[in-house]
């Protein structure tokens, strides 16, 4: 099954085309520029790059959040501009759980962190059974030191919450671990791979049905309350 994953949820966003379990290419973008400027001329080169059409493809990914309100917006009007185009059904990858897909295999719990700005993090827990990551956490949002408060070592953090978080993870000690700079962000590869087995598994949706996955209101959102 060839699939295409759509990663924006952070500034490190980018694309990448699988085929079965096979990488056939991935291109990151980690850059001060908005996704919708970049997003769309990296999916073109990618399919190109591969020798493939767009029409080749047989399923889509995309990473649907937390994340940049923005960055999460323009990557699912992506996906769903391309479902509609080509007919095709499309997965929706939480990004917590591809930030926690870098780290297959891990002999301690995971907790990738992200930076939700505003004072906040969003973040989950993670474990290897064996066979995938499995998350044992819901998806929170909290304040840095309500989130290093609920963890305890041994841990594996990653992703770019961490630095927001750090100066309460002291009290954990050496059991607190921290991945190396080249896996703590999301990665287009893992959202393709997640998006694929679940799109074998019949778990794919039609371009309407995908929606962000939001844990708080935008800013939008909050000012069209106040002004309400």
């Amino acid at each position: 099954m060839k699939v295409l994953a759509l990663e924006s949820a952070t500034l490190s966003g980018g694309a990448a085309l699988v085929d079965g379990e096979r990488l056939l290419g991935e291109v990151t973008l980690d850059v001060a520029v908005t996704h919708s400027e970049r997003l769309m001329a990296a999916v073109d080169r990618l399919v190109a790059d591969c020798g493939l059409s767009p029409h080749d493809l047989d399923g889509l990914a995309v990473s649907i959040g937390p994340g940049s309100f923005t960055g999460l917006r323009v990557g699912i009007a992506t996906a769903k501009g391309l479902g509609l185009a080509l007919d095709l059904p499309i997965a929706a990858v939480p990004t917590l759980d591809a930030l926690a897909g870098r780290l297959p295999f891990a002999d301690t719990p995971v907790c990738p962190i992200l930076d939700a700005r505003k004072g906040e993090v969003y973040l989950s827990r993670y474990r290897w059974d064996g066979r995938a990551m499995v998350r044992e956490w819901d998806y929170l949002a909290l304040s840095p030191e309500a989130a290093a408060a609920l963890l305890e070592p041994p841990v594996i953090l990653l992703g770019d919450g961490i630095a927001a978080c750090r100066p309460w993870l002291a009290r954990l000690g050496e059991g607190c671990r921290v991945a190396p700079p080249a896996q703590r962000m999301p990665s287009p590869a893992v959202v393709a791979q997640l998006g694929r087995r679940a799109l074998e598994a019949g778990e794919g949706w039609h371009a309407d049905d995908i929606a962000p996955l939001y844990l708080r209101p935008s800013e939008a959102e909050l000012k069209a309350r106040r002004t309400s």
